[in-house]
């Protein structure tokens, strides 16, 4: 001891109890000092400012075990090169380490009410190992070197403060909260964590429970999985996740669809890798990927989502490098939403089951997409039910649109599928059962259109609906019913549609017979008049799709014709010789109107044969008329 009453190096201050001693002498020998019931806070405030040179080699720090530390532990602002470990240790009041510098700090099965270390710098590690902390835990704004773990932890935040405020928070490897229970808000605002993010396991319960994260920059994959919990929103808004999202064997609940309020919400976020939900994960609320970017695949495989008074999944304007899986068992209790989706993949829903949400304020859709740009396969088939409306309006899909197996389950006067200005390879309508509710195909296109006349809707829009082929091919007769569903009545391009594909593939007279019919329900519409000219065409030339009925009846009507005129010849008319009268020239000269043989002009009937030539007369101007009527339209579909 000096005469000023310092201590010389390695001395113990002067006036120290047994307990301070053995903490001093073990810090300079750097052992773990295990043997000291209870220490005073200052003791080790002394020994971390003011340390003690190591004894010759041995490596100073300071690791205390199974001791009560009464008073506060001051260390605000201070530079501590050494390493300060805690193992079952019960700190009275909570440490104050804000803007302080540490070379490691690890705290293990540690009862504290409270963490403040705002600003901090941990040059290595910093750990809260299996602790148990009533208060706030303060990493804001605080710098890690290496690893930054609160793995197996009971935080319980005070009643006006979260349980972890870690604002802009700079880990340099990983983050891991792996089984740790937090009962209050936690908030990672603008954090910054090189490697990843881990919560597996992790519970975040009780009144007012939230997960803060917006802006939250990860640098490898984010662990929310293997039984994590939250009993409030998760909100990742503009998050940058440079590796995956875990969701798997995760329960996520809600509070509503507003701002901030959704189960999930990463929204205009960014994902490196994948999010993988491909079992055990249950969502209580809504689940909110708008705007969000994902270079891999989205797998929601037997996930569940649950908000039957709104969306289930609002992923409008999302953007998927892979495949948008949700296969398997996927069921979700209110809408899904994927509309001006951008998927490169194909989209997936085999086996899924979607039930839209009911209210008063809510709409009958259980599956809404309208936008979508699919690179490869949409694929609600298989098993995939839908109760309620799947509304995919304005698709472009470059490979197959398949419903095949498909069980949608709406009301006969609502709708039941809307694929309206939608444009895909193929399309594929085999039902399980005849929907029944209303299928809109208006004004799409597809290639090849696969359908079965089994499960035909009952109802069926086809206005300006396009294909090149369509399978099975059916005989028109057999096809023409398909056309009759329109809840509109009488369209008739659907008509051409199918004529022209007839005639595309050399199927002449399958043609005829759906333009004739086309023709025939036209008609219906027409004024009396117009009807009454329809008639004649039908009989006469079938519309121009019959011409050879024409001919037959010109026939007939010239044999009847010199017949007659063969029996009972008209006298000459005029003054000069009349030419020989030929009975089947002069039949000719009457019956054809642009025809001229001076047989007409030259015999005049009398009587009752005055009668029959004006029939005929009268039959030849109708025939013709049709004729040239149906020959017309012959050359203009040619």
């Amino acid at each position: 001891m000096t005469t000023d009453g310092h201590p010389l190096d390695g001395d113990a201050p002067e006036g120290w109890g047994p307990h301070a001693l053995r903490v001093w002498e073990a810090y300079r020998r750097g052992e773990w000092c295990d043997d000291v019931p209870e220490v005073d806070a200052a003791v080790l405030r002394r020994v971390l400012l003011a340390p003690p040179p190591p004894v010759p080699g041995y490596l100073a720090r300071l690791r205390l075990r199974g001791a009560r530390v009464t008073g506060t532990l001051d260390l605000a602002e201070a530079d501590i090169a050494c390493a300060v470990r805690l193992h079952r240790c019960v700190l009275d009041k909570a440490p104050r380490l804000d803007g302080a510098r540490f070379g490691a700090l690890e705290l293990r099965d540690c009862d504290l009410p409270g963490l403040g270390a705002a600003g901090a710098r941990f040059d290595r590690e910093c750990t809260l190992l299996d602790c148990r902390i009533d208060g706030t835990v303060t990493l804001r704004s605080s710098t890690v070197g290496a690893g930054l773990a609160l793995d197996r932890s009971v935080l319980t935040a005070p009643a006006d403060g979260p349980a972890l405020d870690a604002e802009s928070l700079s880990v340099e490897e990983d983050f891991s909260a792996n089984g740790t229970t937090c009962t209050g808000p936690v908030y990672l605002n603008s954090s910054q964590v090189r490697n990843t993010v881990g919560f597996r396991g992790a519970h975040l319960r009780g009144p007012g429970v939230h997960l803060q994260a917006p802006e939250l920059h990860v640098g490898g994959g984010l662990y929310l999985d293997g039984g994590f919990t939250s009993e409030g929103p998760i909100n990742l808004y503009g998050a940058s996740i440079g590796g995956s999202v875990h969701l798997e064997d995760a329960t996520l609940t809600g509070t509503g669809q507003g701002r901030g309020e959704p189960a999930l919400q990463l929204l205009c976020a960014t994902v490196g890798g994948d999010i993988q939900a491909s079992r055990g994960l249950t969502v209580r609320g809504c689940l909110e990927l708008r705007d969000t970017s994902v270079r891999g695949t989205v797998t929601l495989k037997r996930a569940r989502l649950d908000n039957p008074c709104g969306d289930a999944l609002k992923a409008d304007r999302l953007h998927v490098g892979g495949n948008l899986n949700f296969r398997g068992g996927f069921v979700s209790r209110g809408t899904v939403d994927l509309c001006d989706a951008r998927v490169g993949g194909s989209i997936l829903f085999e086996g899924a089951d979607l039930t839209a949400p009911v209210g008063e304020d809510t709409t009958d859709t259980a599956l809404r997409a309208h936008g979508a740009e699919v690179g490869a396969e949409f694929n609600c088939c298989n098993g995939f039910t839908a109760h309620g409306r799947v509304a995919v309006g304005g698709v472009t899909i470059r490979a197959r649109l398949c419903f095949r197996g498909a069980h949608i389950d709406t009301p006969a006067e609502k709708r039941a599928l809307t694929c309206r200005r939608s444009t895909a390879a193929e399309l594929v309508l085999s039902f399980s059962e005849a929907p029944e509710g209303v299928v809109d195909l208006s004004h799409s296109r597809v290639g090849v259109l696969r359908d079965d006349p089994a499960t035909w809707p009952r109802t069926l829009v086809l206005e300006g609906f396009a294909y090149d082929g369509v399978q099975p091919v059916l005989p028109a007769r057999d096809r023409l019913p398909w056309l009759d569903h329109d809840p509109g009545g009488f369209v008739p391009g659907p008509y051409e549609q199918l004529g022209a594909h007839y005639r595309q593939h050399g199927r002449d007279a399958d043609a005829r017979i759906v333009l004739l019919a086309r023709q025939r329900k036209l008609r219906r519409t027409l004024s009396r008049p117009a009807r009454a000219w329809g008639v004649l065409q039908d009989v006469t030339v079938g519309y121009g799709y019959r011409p050879q009925r024409a001919v037959w009846l010109l026939a007939a009507l010239f044999a009847a014709g010199t017949t007659l005129f063969a029996a009972h010849p008209p006298a000459p008319s005029g003054d000069g010789t009349p030419p020989g009268f030929q009975p089947a020239i002069y039949t000719l000269d009457v019956l054809i109107p642009v025809v001229d043989f001076g047989q007409q002009t030259a015999y005049a009937p009398h009587g009752a044969l005055r009668w029959a030539v004006v029939a005929l007369v009268t039959a030849g101007w109708l025939l013709a008329t049709t004729v040239a009527t149906g020959l017309n339209r012959v050359l203009q579909r040619n």
